[in-house]
């Protein structure tokens, strides 16, 4: 049931990031643009609240007392994420549901090879750091989780 539900919310969090995807793809079309500072890209629906591995790491070093090892094994899966996930926001060959699949499995690998990097009363803390986190994304988007499940008929 655990995972049942951290699976809901990555996918949560990947449709969620999906949408901002649209905007970012037409965006991302002119290439004249020069680069756009985070703030501003956050401002623009870009990179949804993404911060870099390197904060991300010491943010979840606080909330989860991360130890030195832990924290080089984190940061660079977070770094290996935003490398995939950045590549896959340059290819617009496929459609958008594809994509969005893709984004959510790369996000969904990365959140379980971080939960099996912690010790048990971290992943637990972890597991509600997700469901919380779940939690506010369907509270924010009215309750609609937007996920693959057609509603009953």
């Amino acid at each position: 049931m655990l995972k049942h539900s951290l699976l809901t919310g990555a996918l949560a969090v990947v449709l969620i990031g999906g949408a901002s995807l649209a905007v970012a793809q037409d965006s991302t079309q002119s290439d004249s643009a020069a680069p756009q500072s985070q703030a501003q890209e956050t401002h623009q629906g870009r990179h949804h609240r993404e911060m870099d591995p390197a904060k991300r790491t010491q943010h979840l070093t606080k909330k989860l007392n991360l130890s030195a090892d832990q924290q080089s094994k984190v940061q660079g899966l977070l770094q290996d994420e935003q490398t995939q996930m950045q590549g896959m926001r340059q290819d617009t060959s496929g459609s958008q549901q594809d994509r969005r699949a893709k984004f959510m499995e790369v996000h969904m690998n990365t959140d379980d090879q971080i939960r099996a990097v912690l010790n048990p009363d971290q992943q637990k803390k972890w597991d509600e750091m997700q469901s919380e986190r779940k939690d506010r994304m369907m509270k924010h988007h009215g309750g609609s989780d937007q996920g693959d499940s057609q509603p009953p008929q």
